[in-house]
């Protein structure tokens, strides 16, 4: 699963879009090109990152060690190439780290979107996907803490769209990009299609990104984070495309923190690499990590 392609959208604020562009160049030892205030960085392997502004971002800097709020400028999302995580983890994480220390930080309205390669997919793996989502909506809710200020942007997936694609059972990626819009009455082809604001979605996917696209994290500047972010991500990419199926129902839990320690056990999540990233996912959840019951501890 970790020689999947992916890209990172990564929302924050505090310093201006030209400060993000020339932290990034400096990282990267590349060239910067502006236009129409956004930025993008060339990296000497031919790779561009984009850094442009975003709306739904709440802009602030800090004025004495206090924040306070501010222009346009210091709305700034930083949009990657297509990365893997064997490859460009170590140096994406150290590019946080040197945007957290030029200044940048994150507020309540910014969030981090993660892209998984589209062309990996069939009918079988999207339906799969939406299964797997669908399922552990509360438990990955309550895992990665979304910001209620953010939920508008990550709905959980509807039931009436789960209901559909198990009744109609499609086996054409046009059968599911149908169930996929119905009730929409906006054109498909638009960008900023209601559809997108969802967990998980395939807005992307069918309109000409290619990508299939996880929107359930909240921004974040820490660098083991993001990486327990995109490996959360790679794991149910992987799932998807290699599980026969998946269902829709949704599993009982009697103890949070144990349905997500084993459900990552499940997926991959095992050994050393993945120390820090269960600690992250299982530190919100009530329970026990050891117990199934929890009278039993």
């Amino acid at each position: 699963m970790l020689t999947r392609n992916f890209g990172i959208e990564i929302e924050f604020t505090g310093v201006t879009r030209e400060k993000a562009a020339r932290t990034v160049a400096e990282h990267l030892e590349g060239s910067i090109r502006k236009t129409n205030g956004n930025y993008k960085v060339v990296g000497p392997d031919g790779r561009t990152w984009q850094v442009v502004y975003d709306g739904s971002l709440r802009c602030q800097r800090k004025v004495n060690g206090q924040r306070t709020s501010a222009g346009r400028e210091y709305s700034v999302e930083i949009v990657s190439p297509i990365l893997t995580y064997q490859e460009d983890i170590k140096s994406l994480q150290e590019l946080v780290r040197k945007i957290r220390k030029a200044g940048g930080f994150v507020n309540n309205s910014a969030g981090i979107h993660i892209h998984l390669n589209g062309a990996d997919h069939t009918p079988k793996s999207l339906r799969n996907f939406v299964n797997i989502i669908y399922s552990r909506n509360d438990l990955l809710y309550n895992s990665l803490q979304i910001e209620p200020s953010r939920i508008r942007y990550c709905k959980a997936l509807d039931e009436k769209l789960v209901e559909r694609m198990k009744k109609k059972r499609p086996t054409s990626f046009k059968e599911i990009e149908d169930i996929w819009y119905e009730g929409y009455y906006q054109g498909r082809s638009r960008h900023y299609h209601d559809s997108r604001y969802h967990f998980l979605n395939l807005h992307s996917f069918f309109n000409g990104v290619g990508t299939v696209e996880l929107r359930g994290f909240n921004g974040s500047l820490h660098a083991g984070k993001i990486r327990t972010y995109i490996l959360l991500a790679l794991a149910m990419n992987n799932q998807a495309l290699t599980q026969k199926s998946a269902s829709t129902k949704k599993p009982q839990i009697e103890n949070p923190k144990f349905a997500m320690r084993t459900w990552l056990n499940r997926i991959g999540f095992i050994g050393d690499e993945f120390k820090n990233p269960r600690e992250h996912l299982v530190k919100h959840l009530e329970g026990s990590a050891a117990w199934r019951f929890q009278d039993l501890a």
